[in-house]
């Protein structure tokens, strides 16, 4: 089929398309007039992006959450929001609600439930595509009650978003008291710890009770090596003074031996003087040799002496370097339980630290949660309250005509096409060549218009 067949068609059938057409916008136009009227109120609400938090004064950018606005939405068309608005409106205690509740639900269910899915269905709450702003729109038969649905609508779903912080951010609140409390406790057992180790120890400044002690010892081990170098020292003069004790010039640097020696020489010159005129038996003789033997046996004793008092030191030096010895022994085993103490008392101002830390972290947190808790403010704000609609939202008679038009045409022309399809006539020579399946020679044209007055037909052959 081709477009002039198509024409040809739609001028053969244009009756039965009129009379569509006709049908269908007589139909639309007496539709619309029955239908009850509708009217439509808006409230717009805009959700703040750039608020600051009134507990944490944090800056939270909501908006750019992914799916924010799509959650306010479903926030808005939850039956949460729905049943506060049937509270908010006392709509279960109107008596003509109620006898429709009965008629359409023969009394089965409840009430609130039935008004809310009610009021659901003719809810629409829709964001702006490039702003924080989201219209609530109710539909309704009286436009008074439709501007008070969506204000209720708008004041129930700023309470909902109030309740959803309130509520999460009060259990927060009573488990974080809780959880102080645990701390607190703790932290008073690590406290007690702390003190009892302390005055069972005796302490009072570890870090410095350790560093006088640290320098004890230290001054200890610098005694100790001072006393070990003086006492191999004393015992090399000792065994220096082992024999005849002329070796050892601790001995010779005796100044009783110095003198004793200069006597005992002078003695020795003055007994081999004499020796030399005396006889043996002369007294001179006897008296010289009595007084060299008397300084011999005295230079005899001064050694002995000298050799006693070298001796008696290299034992004292031993014995001072004994006592430093077992004095830097003690002080080192003080020094280490001195380091034991500071380590378990370090543990335990480290459990008390931890303690407090948690412990203040949970206050912080718990004041936080409380002050949460007892705000009463959003974030949204009404922009635009609904008001009465002055003119009804729906049937839209014209919009609905001018589609009918449309509608109609396009059912007409099906119309004519089906009719066509199932009452084959022949339109023009294509038809005829389709149908017959043989060329067409001629086409005869009887509205020719007549030559000269006569009556004759003309006739005009074109080939095919």
């Amino acid at each position: 089929m081709n477009f002039s067949q198509f024409l040809l068609i739609l001028k053969a059938r244009r009756l039965i398309i009129l009379m569509v057409l006709s049908l269908t916008v007589v139909t639309t136009l007496v539709v619309n007039l029955i239908l009850p009227k509708s009217y439509k109120a808006v409230t717009s609400l805009v959700l703040n992006s750039k608020g600051m938090d009134p507990v944490t004064g944090l800056t939270l950018p909501a908006l750019l959450m992914p799916g924010y606005m799509a959650t306010q939405i479903d926030i808005i068309t939850s039956r949460n929001v729905a049943l506060k608005v049937v509270d908010q409106l006392k709509l279960t205690e109107n008596k003509a609600v109620v006898e429709k509740f009965n008629e359409a639900t023969k009394g089965k269910g409840e009430i609130k439930a039935w008004l809310a899915d009610l009021l659901l269905a003719n809810l629409e709450a829709k964001p702006s595509r490039e702003s924080s702003v989201i219209e609530i729109s109710f539909n309704g038969a009286d436009p008074e009650f439709a501007a008070t649905v969506a204000n209720a609508f708008s004041d129930a779903y700023q309470q909902t978003n109030i309740q959803l912080k309130v509520v999460p951010a009060q259990k927060a609140a009573e488990f974080l008291g809780v959880q102080t409390q645990a701390l607190r406790a703790n932290l008073e057992e690590s406290q007690a710890k702390l003190a009892k180790y302390q005055q069972e120890k005796g302490l009072t400044s570890v870090m410095g009770n350790l560093d006088v002690e640290s320098a004890r010892l230290n001054d200890l081990s610098s005694q100790l090596v001072a006393a070990q170098s003086q006492t191999i020292e004393a015992t090399s003069r000792q065994q220096r003074t082992g024999g005849s004790g002329d070796e050892s010039p601790d001995v010779a640097a005796n100044p009783m031996v110095q003198s004793l020696k200069i006597d005992i020489t002078r003695a020795e010159s003055k007994f081999s003087e004499l020796s030399q005129r005396l006889g043996t038996s002369h007294p001179q003789y006897q008296a010289a040799l009595a007084e060299l033997t008397k300084l011999k046996s005295q230079l005899q004793e001064e050694r002995r002496k000298a050799t006693t008092t070298i001796g008696g030191t290299a034992s004292i030096q031993r014995q001072r370097e004994g006592e430093i010895r077992s004095a830097l022994t003690a002080q080192k085993a003080r020094v280490l339980e001195l380091n034991l103490t500071r380590d378990q008392l370090s543990v335990l101002q480290r459990d008390v630290e931890n303690a407090q830390r948690a412990m203040d972290t949970a206050s912080q947190r718990f004041t936080q949660t409380t002050l949460e808790g007892s705000v009463n403010q959003t974030d949204i704000a009404v922009l635009n309250p609904a008001t009465a609609p002055t003119k009804a939202a729906s049937p839209r008679v014209i919009f609905n005509t001018i589609l009918s038009f449309f509608l109609g045409g396009m059912l007409g022309i099906g119309s004519g096409l089906i009719i066509e399809t199932f009452d084959r006539r022949v339109r023009s020579r294509e038809d005829i060549g389709e149908q017959l399946q043989i060329p067409v020679l001629a086409l005869i044209n009887s509205r020719a218009k007549r030559p000269f007055g006569k009556r004759s037909k003309a006739l005009s052959a074109r080939a095919i």
